[in-house]
């Protein structure tokens, strides 16, 4: 056969739209606007992003930098057909990380990796990322969609996100000043954020539970969509007291729980120790420890048990600091205070997980 009797092979034929992707590009370019705040003006063209790091008004700015993504939560959001909230959730990894170092977020970008770009979905999930961009203060700048046929099933979508944020040199959050008799503070998360789904997953298998059913322990709601509930964002809230130096150091509770995030930010030789009873165990949490069942010791270094950022404060400024999450709109509760910590003994010990969670 001659070769021009062979029709040309395209890379539409390969499975890769070029024209889907433009299109694409064409349509959340108002989204990317709507993150639009001082230093970037999220004109998504070219070949990479601009941010003027002038605009924001820093005398001695350190950068900060994070990269995160959703996990296996996107399986839930992908077998029930609610995306927006995972977009939110990308964000929120990010900027929530770049707050627990006291930083400011600036800007943000995202990559979209799938089989077979599905316009309508990836919208949706890039809408909810503009979403948590307007929330965290930060500007949409860019990101990058991936069409990669036989990287991924049909339907499965990976998600990247990647933020960088600003802190005047002497205000960065490192823990340094963090003395025994300070107290902790926590403020309420949606539910279990963004962390511990691989063991969701395997508990609602086990069970033969099925994400559209009603979930028990909610009534009104589907399983899916109260496993779904977005990772709050702390940045507006918290951002103010740190620039005042009010808030000496903050973790953000995610994968490894209480027990592993807390000690991140802890000088040596210091613990702390929270008593579970000041917070409310909530019903997805009390759900999944019965249904497992899984142990305090599991629940606390697997999920945030309804801690989503902890926050340490002197016991002078514990007050104030608490009255103006309260007028932002945080739950915050005193859930502990900070202890020496010697040898082998856990840098995290947790009062009441028996006698508090079990009830």
């Amino acid at each position: 056969m001659r070769k021009d009797a062979i029709s040309s092979q395209t890379y539409k034929d390969a499975g890769v739209d070029i024209a889907a992707g433009n299109a694409l590009v064409k349509a959340i370019k108002p989204l990317a606007r709507s993150t639009a705040r001082p230093g970037a003006d999220v004109d998504l063209c070219g070949f990479g992003a601009m941010f003027d790091l002038a605009a924001t008004g820093y005398d001695d700015p350190i950068l900060v930098a994070a990269a995160d993504g959703v996990g296996t939560k996107l399986q839930i959001a992908t077998a029930t057909s609610c995306h927006y909230g995972v977009g939110i959730d990308l964000v929120a990894m990010c900027v929530n990380d770049l707050l627990a170092q006291g930083a400011e977020p600036l800007f943000f970008l995202d990559y979209y990796a799938c089989a077979r770009l599905e316009a309508e979905v990836a919208e949706e999930v890039i809408a909810g990322i503009a979403e948590g961009c307007r929330l965290a203060g930060c500007s949409l700048i860019g990101g990058e969609t991936a069409e990669m046929p036989g990287m991924y099933t049909k339907e499965d979508y990976d998600l990247a996100g990647f933020s960088v944020g600003v802190a005047e040199r002497g205000k960065i959050l490192i823990g340094s000043t963090v003395t025994e008799g300070d107290l902790v503070l926590g403020l309420a998360s949606s539910g279990l954020h963004a962390n511990g789904f691989s063991l969701v997953h395997k508990l609602v298998a086990e069970n033969g539970l099925s994400y559209d059913e009603p979930a028990s322990f909610r009534p009104g709601e589907t399983l899916g969509k109260a496993l779904l509930a977005p990772t709050l964002i702390y940045v507006k809230s918290c951002l103010p007291l740190v620039h005042k130096g009010l808030i000496k150091a903050m973790a953000h509770i995610t994968g490894g729980g209480l027990t592993e995030n807390i000690p991140r930010v802890l000088p040596n030789g210091l613990g702390v120790h929270l008593d579970t009873g000041t917070w409310p165990f909530t019903d997805i949490f009390a759900w999944l420890m019965a249904l497992g069942p899984v142990s305090g010791k599991e629940m606390a270094r697997t999920f945030n048990c309804g801690i989503g950022m902890v926050a340490i404060v002197a016991v002078d400024h514990a007050d104030e600091v608490k009255e103006s999450l309260h007028a932002d709109g945080e739950t915050v509760w005193t859930i502990g205070e900070v202890v020496a910590c010697k040898g082998n003994t856990p840098r995290v010990r947790l009062a009441g997980v028996e006698r508090v969670w079990l009830s």
